[in-house]
């Protein structure tokens, strides 16, 4: 016996399902629907640009509406992003940030302050690259926390640099049962195994609330970049092995309407064959 027409959508739509470990995900940038941005931020094709190549930028972008993270406030994120037309003062400034903060989709402040500056309840990892007086010189990672670019711990000066024009990916995770936060970069999509700075934090305490705007903050000052985000998936919840890369498997809202469509359908068949 043939299988009611509902069903086929139903099981057809299914097969399109969000994978695992994905609550905010943007393969690209084509639509920047549900988050909010500040400042400089805009949409640049399929990218999402938080400053442009210019003087005395900061912005961000934040998820519109809150993401509830698990008990232990833990999380997992991996995103791609790069740094173009670099110039100014230094050869390019300042750098951007990945930032979970409790107190509102907005920007902080420009130049040095890496669009972070100033927000309170917040932890970021930042890919910094200009020399501010940090310890790790122009190109450094650092974890930031409550609004302070003077990072609790940060790596010496890397090479090559984050705005050399090429892709970056990073991935940052918080595991809240053991108080770890590790970040990893690459300029290739495999997670590299090892976390190439950690630090131990009480985030359930820093943030405040386990209800979270995620998102992304970059700054100009004297010397600029075009800071671009391509990708992201974020994971409230701390996934070994990192996030998967974002996927594009996320069913349109005309699927979930015709999943919905198809299960009324077969509400009613079920019913029909009751009777």
């Amino acid at each position: 016996m043939k299988r009611p027409l509902a069903i086929a959508l139903v099981a057809s739509a299914l097969l399109g399902r969000p994978a695992a470990g994905q609550t905010i995900v943007y393969p690209d940038f084509s639509s920047t629907a549900g988050l909010q941005l500040n400042g400089s931020a805009f949409k640049n094709g399929n990218k999402l640009t938080l400053t442009p190549a210019t003087f005395g930028q900061g912005g961000s972008a934040f998820s519109t509406s809150t993401v509830t993270l698990n008990a232990t406030s833990s999380f997992s994120t991996v995103f791609s992003f790069e740094i173009l037309g670099r110039g100014g003062l230094g050869n390019g400034a300042d750098g951007l940030t990945f930032t979970v903060q409790t107190n509102a989709n907005n920007v902080g402040g420009s130049g040095g302050g890496l669009g972070y500056a100033g927000i309170p309840n917040s932890v970021a990892v930042e890919f910094d690259t200009f020399d501010n007086g940090e310890p790790g010189q122009s190109n450094h990672v650092g974890i930031d926390l409550n609004g302070d670019v003077n990072s609790v711990v940060s790596t010496a000066q890397l090479t090559p640099d984050f705005d050399d024009g090429n892709v970056w990916w990073a991935w940052v995770d918080y595991d809240g049962s053991t108080q770890s936060l590790e970040a990893r970069w690459s300029q290739s999509a495999v997670r590299p195994v090892g976390a190439m700075l950690s630090h131990t934090v009480d985030l359930t305490t820093i943030l405040g609330s386990p209800n979270v705007f995620a998102g992304f903050t970059a700054g100009t000052g004297s010397g600029y970049g075009e800071h671009n985000i391509l990708s992201w998936n974020f994971v409230n919840r701390f996934v070994p092995g990192g996030a998967p890369p974002p996927s594009t498997t996320t069913p349109e809202p005309a699927t979930l309407a015709l999943v919905a469509g198809g299960l009324a359908v077969l509400g009613t068949l079920a019913r029909r064959r009751k009777a």
